[in-house]
């Protein structure tokens, strides 16, 4: 599923999550479920009119900023991104 972050860092700042628990992107996850976040995450960039680019996040842990136990990614855009982030 996917919805807009209640905290956005960017114009666009969506988050695709998986149905199931897991705790985080360094837990086993199947390749399947790892597949359909990528494609949604890639279905919402389009809808939300990204084609100029946008980023993909996971955090890992709270040093990451990683504040729910949950795995999800964010799919940011909608302004320039500098690098490295953070």
């Amino acid at each position: 599923m996917a919805f807009r972050d209640i905290n956005p860092v960017a114009p666009t700042h969506i988050l695709v999550i998986p149905k199931q628990h897991i705790g985080s992107i360094a837990d086993p996850v199947s390749a399947p479920v790892l597949s359909d976040l990528v494609a949604l995450a890639a279905t919402v960039a389009a809808a939300e009119g990204l084609e100029d680019g946008w980023r993909l996040v996971s955090n890992v842990g709270e040093s990451a900023g990683q504040s729910v136990p949950h795995l999800h990614f964010h799919v940011i855009g909608g302004r320039q991104m500098s690098w490295p982030p953070g």
